[in-house]
């Protein structure tokens, strides 16, 4: 028997249905809020999981979301350089605003209002990636290029 998804995890099911793709949300039973966690659960490389981090401008306070290798960190100099003003990691209230996801679960889909969003290079170099599906314990796989269609993110280096 197949298990219901959760409300968040079903939301981002019918936007990943709406816009015509096929991937399947799975919840697991172990906690994806981490990179390594993910990965663990999967059975992927940590470099596959795409972390949705989402970081504030410090002057127009706007949401910026990066999608990011699990094994990379994103030089948030570098990053502030290219969008034009300095940024920072948002707190979870504001990720909640902007995104509708609570920190740990933050889909690259699915948000309020569309929001600005650079895509980690080293992410195209896998045939699958998995990324967050609305909760600390929901995923779904796609590939690099569904993630750069589903998302209209400009591919950068992020290190």
């Amino acid at each position: 028997m197949v298990q219901e998804l959760t409300a968040r995890a079903k939301f981002v099911q019918e936007i990943l249905q709406d816009k015509g793709y096929s991937s399947q949300v799975i919840e697991l039973a172990e906690s994806t809020r981490t990179a390594k966690d993910a990965a663990q659960a999967i059975g992927c490389q940590v470099a596959q999981i795409v972390k949705s981090l989402i970081f504030t401008t410090r002057i127009t306070h706007k949401p910026v979301l990066v999608v990011a290798s699990g094994s990379n960190r994103v030089n948030e100099k570098q990053l502030g350089t290219l969008i034009g003003e300095p940024i920072e990691r948002a707190s979870p209230d504001f990720v909640r605003t902007h995104t509708g996801y609570a920190v740990g679960g933050v889909a690259p889909i699915g948000h309020p209002t569309p929001i600005q969003t650079f895509i980690d290079q080293d992410l195209l170099q896998y045939t699958h990636i998995w990324a967050a599906a609305g909760t600390p314990f929901a995923v779904f796989q796609l590939t690099p290029q569904d993630l750069q269609k589903m998302t209209g993110g400009q591919v950068i280096s992020i290190i």
